[in-house]
């Protein structure tokens, strides 16, 4: 295969993404199920829409990069609830396998520089990874706050659990925590979150 032959090949086995389907309902048709690739889509605008608020300066082209790529190992490797303490284990594996068969589908350079930001993005370590990682839990937690907390309902998810799983968003940005600690308290005051854990 010639380079644009590889790379197109990449692009239809991204199709792919659009069938995968996660635990979030869109707010716009709330008795739908998100797919990883809306998801990806929209966490990637929202990038663009909350820059200012990162806790570091940030290249927002690299964030988008990183958003856009970071869950393209789904086709393979399936989403990955994020309060699924059990299939959390074997997560990293998965994708990891995943990342090495998608990314080897490109010309030599590209796959080394998008598995490098894919990589990248994993170990959210740089300022652009801890951006980009707060928003990738931010989103949800917004959808199922506008939602009615229909997702955390259908899962018996805490408030503890909240708390804890998406204390990452305070690494990337202090602002969004903020409001996301808000959006916790609400929602269990609501009932939408279980407020202790065995209750």
């Amino acid at each position: 295969m010639n380079r644009l032959e590889k790379q197109l090949s990449l692009v239809m086995e991204l199709d792919k993404l659009k069938s995968i389907l996660r635990r979030t309902r869109v707010k716009s048709a709330e008795n739908r199920l998100e797919n990883s690739a809306e998801h990806s889509w929209h966490v990637a605008l929202m990038a663009i829409l909350v820059e200012e608020h990162a806790n570091e300066s940030v290249d927002i082209a690299r964030v988008v990069k990183m958003l856009l790529l970071h869950d393209i190992v789904e086709i393979d490797a399936g989403d990955t609830f994020v309060y699924d303490t059990q299939a959390t284990q074997s997560q990293k594996e998965n994708e990891l396998l995943a990342a090495e068969r998608l990314f080897t589908m490109l010309p030599e350079d590209q796959q080394e520089e998008l598995f490098a930001i894919w990589r990248e993005f994993e170990a959210a370590q740089s300022a652009d990874a801890k951006f980009a990682k707060a928003l990738d839990r931010l989103i949800p937690m917004l959808l199922n706050y506008h939602n009615g907390g229909k997702s955390w309902l259908e899962n018996g998810v805490s408030s503890e659990q909240a708390l804890t799983v998406n204390r990452k968003i305070e690494e990337g940005s202090q602002v969004l925590w903020e409001h996301a600690k808000k959006m916790i308290d609400d929602a269990t005051q609501r009932g939408w979150l279980i407020a202790q854990q065995g209750k």
